[in-house]
């Protein structure tokens, strides 16, 4: 029996005038032709009731309709609701209808606006919170809902746009009936019409936080803590070391599996996969998801890896990788070792060694061939390690037995691989990209015995600025028209080709089923070894030498790779973030790497720096002006500020590795450039979460920010913080000063906090903010700066701001996504997310007018 729904506002004192809000909606029928009910304004009841119409016209959409006052207040929602909170729906504010149109099915006929079929598809009551007519005149209206389809509390803001048909955002609120869209779309999984259903009996039930199997509950850890199951989860990542760790009985080795790795969410008997990145691939294992639902396993997170065993029964990573391209993977197996959160408890603060028992207690009760559970070893790390590449596996993962479950990179987990090395032909090398000197990668072959060069692969890193001078020194005498292998090489880039006369040392990782090497780096050039003499080394039946353990990057040289004035590093050993083990030396290579990324976003921009002598963990200050040159670093005389101080200008990739020697980690940019600093061409609004927040009120704070700047006649951008938020940036012309663009962006954050002020606050300061987003307008004033692209966060795990597509927004994971150690997998992308930037560019002329702002 649904609840009594009661009025909280007074009824009208002239009843008449409701008849009047109708006379729209009868003006533009014909009621002789159209089955749609005549209808006249009723008296204003307790019971209010509320029906989503889904109406086929010339588009599809759904009429959302509240009862209010003796008529249906309506707006027109072209993708349907939305259970999901992170989600906004597009709802068009259009004419009153009368309240007998709620019942109303069937067909308008041809030549009748709005043609078409029209179905009840969902209906009930609804219970506005505070005062409807101010919350419709303020345009932020608050209720509840009781229906079949829609239920719990639900927002409809109004956005600043065109008057005659005002646009409003229908939301969902946070509560136990929302859903993530990703997992269920309302509108996909309940297309009909509840019109023969019971008008008042709810249909959808709030989610309950039990197992999947309520018989098979875990006994949990002592350090288990009541929680709900989180909706993401980026998963613990493990450290790779050059050797295993000496203190053998505080450490337990498991397999290190050649996969994927993957996590599995269960929610009520609903699986989802996700990889560490945090995508959905359920559907790209859907018998691996059969096999999960079987389980009926407790509601939790699941840490593992997916991986094929090949032919002797051991983890193929090239099986695994054929699968996925099959399109077939009823071979895969998923191996699980760790277990976060499991039957409504966060167990990432107990023991590593009692949060496995319980994972091994759940699985044994519903074993399956495809869900295994990651058995563990004890012993000496040296001789753990020496069985696991004796066995030919690709090494071990240690894990320290008492350590908690920590969502970024840690110490507590180490990586021990075991390596391959050979020598190899060189038949050629590629072009570099961007600002990388000498060539890209050196095509590597081994002669057959037929004495045909077979190319098996390139190798690309390993190599410092030295050595690639010095090779393509060595190339280019040898160069030759044609390839000189005999099968066609795999290129990325134009190829040059050479006499197969040099030969390379390499490390890897294996050999793939195609034969090429996997992982390659470069470890220098064998003189004493002809090149004729170079054939695949296979392995033979005898017991392998000790394994030596690759390490994670090839050693950084003390001349660090620069342009052509070198940048040495003093103290790489330094530690600059303790909770990661990161030191200078990472931090330098890091901005080496971004490098030609990063100039776009810095070059002819006043910078701040911000260094950290001492590691984040101690004093840091910001610097913005120099008293004498670094290499690659310039002084800015500003024309409009003679007298003044000169700013500092980082031009060039040398600069940026002059400042990381320096003890700089951030880098921050004003939003004019230095010919007319005068004209800021940009604006920032940073969203900034007070206490209380979640990310995905930031996510849904940045759509609301875009949508509005969208409907002010704005392109804007988006970038990660490499903090706790979110930067979006409006390319702008050279048409106002420093007063107009401050101005006008305090306008646009003071309009969002009135219009939705459960979402956002105008002031700054921590107290202001609390359970709030603050839209950082500040940004935006003469001499304020903002982290630039690419730039190292000073905070815990050296996180990185990187620009993205608006259509990546759901798959972040936060605003420290990316650190400077992940970013890698990320640079291909490089700068592509804002194509378009330049000529993006607007007047704000058009938005002021629009937004009502006067400067």
């Amino acid at each position: 029996m649904a609840p009594t729904l009661r009025r909280t506002h007074a009824k009208p004192s002239q009843p008449l005038q409701s008849q009047e809000l109708l006379q729209p909606y009868t003006s533009k029928r014909n009621f002789s032709v159209t089955p749609e009910p005549a209808g006249e304004a009723v008296t204003a009841s307790d019971a209010l009731g509320f029906v989503v119409q889904k109406h086929w016209a010339s588009h599809l959409h759904y009429d959302f309709r509240l009862e209010l006052d003796g008529v249906m207040k309506s707006w027109a929602v072209p993708k349907g609701p939305s259970l999901d909170p992170s989600v906004k729906r597009m709802a068009v504010e259009v004419e009153d209808h009368p309240v007998a149109y709620a019942a109303f099915e069937g067909t308008i006929p041809a030549g009748q606006y709005g043609a078409g079929r029209v179905i009840v598809w969902d209906k009930g009551l609804w219970q506005p919170l505070g005062d409807p007519m101010e919350g419709l005149r303020k345009g932020s209206l608050k209720f509840d809902l009781v229906g079949h389809k829609l239920q719990g509390r639900w927002a409809l803001v109004r956005m600043k746009g065109n008057e005659a048909k005002p646009a409003w955002l229908l939301l969902k609120e946070r509560d136990a009936f929302a859903r993530d869209e990703r997992e269920y779309s309302v509108v996909e999984a309940a297309p009909d019409s509840v019109s023969s259903a019971a008008a008042t009996t709810p249909a959808v039930k709030p989610k309950k936080s039990k197992a999947g199997n309520a018989s098979a509950q875990p006994t949990l850890p002592s350090k288990a803590v009541a929680s709900e199951l989180p909706d993401k989860l980026s998963p613990q990542l493990a450290t790779r070391v050059e050797r295993p760790p000496t203190d053998d009985a505080d450490w337990m080795y498991e397999i290190k599996f050649d996969g994927y790795r993957m996590l599995a969410r269960i929610d009520g008997g609903a699986v989802k996969l996700f990889t560490r990145n945090g995508h959905d691939w359920t559907s790209r294992l859907k018998p691996l998801h059969d096999a999960l639902v079987g389980m009926a396993l407790p509601n939790g997170w699941y840490d593992g890896e997916i991986v094929v065993p090949g032919a002797k029964g051991l983890p193929d990573f090239g099986a695994l990788q054929q699968s996925f391209d099959n399109g077939r993977t009823s071979d895969v197996v998923f191996y699980l070792f760790d277990l976060p959160f499991v039957d409504g408890h966060d167990l990432r603060a107990a023991p590593l060694v009692e949060r496995r028992e319980v994972l091994e207690r759940v699985l044994a009760r519903s074993p399956v061939r495809e869900v295994q559970f990651s058995a563990a070893f004890d012993g000496a790390a040296d001789t753990v390690l020496l069985s696991a590449c004796r066995l030919g596996l690709e090494g071990v993962i240690a894990k320290r037995k008492g350590s908690t479950y920590r969502t970024t990179r840690s110490t507590d987990w180490l990586k021990l691989k075991c390596g391959q090395r050979q020598e190899f032909v060189i038949g050629g090398y590629t072009e570099g990209k961007g600002a990388r000197t000498g060539f890209g990668a050196l095509l590597l072959g081994v002669f057959n015995e037929q004495g045909e060069l077979r190319h098996v692969g390139n190798v690309g890193t390993g190599f410092s600025t030295k050595t690639l001078t010095s090779l393509r020194r060595r190339m280019e005498p040898l160069t030759r028209p044609s390839s000189p292998f005999a099968t066609r090489p795999t290129l990325v880039g134009k190829a040059h080709w050479i006499e197969p006369t040099l030969v390379a040392e390499v490390t890897f990782s294996d050999w793939t089923h195609d034969g090429h090497v996997r992982h390659g780096v470069f470890v220098g050039l064998r003189e004493d070894k002809p090149a004729h003499t170079v054939e695949r080394e296979l392995p033979q039946p005898a017991d392998p030498p000790a394994p030596t353990p690759r390490p994670d990057k090839a050693p950084v040289p003390a001349k660090a790779p620069t342009s052509s004035r070198p940048v040495r590093i003093s103290h790489p050993e330094r530690v600059i973030d303790a909770t990661t083990g990161a030191t200078k030396l990472d931090l330098f290579q890091h901005y080496e790497a971004v490098a030609a990324l990063m100039i776009e976003h810095v070059k002819q921009r006043p910078v701040a720096l911000l260094r950290a002598p001492e590691g984040i963990d101690g004093e840091m200050f910001f610097q913005k002006h120099l008293t004498n040159p670094l290499p690659g670093i310039t002084q800015l005389e500003l024309t409009s500020s003679p007298g003044k101080a000169p700013w500092i200008a980082v031009d060039q990739r040398e600069g940026l590795l002059s400042a990381a020697q320096w003890n700089v980690v951030e880098f921050h940019t004003q939003n004019a450039v230095v010919k007319s600093f005068e004209k800021p061409n940009r604006l920032v609004f940073d969203l900034d979460p007070g206490e209380g927040v979640g990310w995905e009120q930031v996510q849904e704070a940045a759509l609301l920010t875009q949508s509005l700047l969208e409907q002010l006649g704005l392109t804007c951008f988006l970038k990660t913080s490499g903090g706790k938020g979110l930067h979006v940036v409006v390319p702008i012309r050279l048409q106002h000063t420093w007063d107009e663009a401050k101005g006008f962006s305090q306008a646009v954050v003071q309009h969002m906090s009135q219009v939705i002020p459960q979402r956002f606050v105008a002031r700054s300061g921590p107290k202001n903010r609390v359970g709030k987003i603050f839209v950082d307008y500040l940004r935006n004033g003469r001499g304020a700066t903002t982290v630039s692209a690419w730039s190292a966060r000073a905070r815990a795990g050296l996180g990185v701001s990187v620009p993205v597509e608006w259509g990546e927004l759901a798959s972040l994971r936060g605003g420290d996504h990316w650190n400077i150690r992940s970013v890698q997998e990320r640079l291909p992308t490089g700068n592509a997310p804002w194509s378009g930037y330049a000529r993006s560019a607007r007047a704000l002329t058009s938005a002021m007018k629009k937004l009502g702002y006067t400067p």
